[in-house]
């Protein structure tokens, strides 16, 4: 049985979240304690505890300790199997983390996995975007042969969620390794502005404006989508993500999310500010993508390894976690200005 101390490192959710994912991929039974210790409000809230239960779904798991609040977890896991999902957050909670909290399982499931997500945030704060996902980890993961999409119904937002999305995943034979070991050349730099029932005031298209004179400005010119979006009638919002793609097959992303009393163009400044830190410093995954990748790479066959620009605290956590439950090693290497993350063979 994996014993996992959640208090560990950034003591947040995440540890939870590929605490679960890993067990059910291995097939072994969990306990980790002292879930989220570091965070004002500790233990299972909505979106953790449907995480936990959509695992479960996915693995036929036996769990105890799966209830609001709670601090401490059994997980027991079975086969994983394909089919057809349903998960409900019932808040804002953020639906991207929950589909990558189960996206490591589907790896191992016997058939097609089709999960359906619904009443919750797409596009909330820290987490990544819905587009994020889309345009930026999916197609990052698919050179390492995971194949799956992301259907958007309903886009959700603070404080309301009632965001709906479907994921579907087909499962590889095998995750091969990944080599991002040089930035190359920059090929296109793409970007979608979203906003929900504000078409009137023409957010969507001020973000994109905004964001697109600034790297005009760097040097970069940007093509973004501007989707008016009338998806979600009960909860206004928006949201905006850019991404880089390069001839050497890396692509770098970055997200802000619209808030009350921030305006549109101080959102679309924002993600390509961040997007230009990436940049500038030429890695081939940006900061937040880096310990996203790291469980994958765990899970491949062969070494894998990627330069980033930031030794964040998740990515420590992760490499930690890959550690003490796969027993596999991460070599950290200053290379100039970057960082080089290379999963040991």
């Amino acid at each position: 049985m994996f014993e996992i101390d959640g208090s560990q490192k950034s003591g947040s959710g995440t540890i939870l979240r590929l605490a679960v994912a890993l067990a059910a991929a291995n097939s072994q039974s969990l306990h980790i304690y002292n879930i989220r210790q570091n965070r004002p409000q500790q233990g299972l809230k909505h979106q953790h505890l449907e995480a936990v239960l959509t695992a479960a779904k996915l693995c036929n798991a036996k769990t105890k300790g799966a209830t609001l609040g709670s601090k401490e977890l059994w997980f027991k896991p079975r086969e994983v199997r394909g089919g057809n999902f349903e998960a409900e957050i019932g808040t804002a909670g953020s639906i991207s983390m929950l589909l990558m909290a189960v996206l490591p399982i589907c790896i191992f499931a016997k058939d097609t996995v089709r999960l359906r997500v619904t009443k919750g945030g797409t596009d909330v704060s820290y987490s990544p975007t819905i587009n994020y996902l889309r345009n930026v980890v999916l197609p990052t993961l698919k050179k390492m042969g995971l194949e799956a999409a992301i259907t958007v119904h309903k886009y959700g937002y603070y404080p309301k969620g009632i965001g709906e999305v479907t994921m579907m995943v087909k499962p590889p034979r095998s995750l091969q390794p990944i080599a991002l070991n040089n930035f190359g050349k920059l090929k296109s730099l793409k970007g979608v502005s979203v906003c929900t029932f504000l078409a009137n005031r023409k957010v969507a298209e001020r973000q994109a404006r905004a964001a697109q004179n600034y790297l005009s400005q760097k040097g970069y010119e940007v093509d973004i989508l501007v989707v008016n979006d009338k998806s979600n009638p009960f909860q206004k919002g928006s949201s905006i993500t850019l991404w880089a793609e390069t001839d050497t097959s890396a692509i770098i992303g970055a997200d802000a999310i619209g808030e009350l009393k921030k305006t549109s163009e101080t959102v679309g400044i924002e993600v390509a500010e961040k997007l230009n830190s990436e940049l500038s410093q030429m890695p081939t995954v940006d900061m937040h993508l880096a310990d996203m990748l790291i469980p994958y790479m765990a899970l491949a066959e062969d070494t894998s390894s990627f330069l980033t620009r930031v030794i964040s605290n998740h990515l420590e956590t992760n490499i930690w976690l890959m550690k003490k439950m796969l027993k596999v090693s991460f070599n950290i290497q200053k290379v100039n200005n970057l960082f080089r993350i290379e999963k040991s063979s």
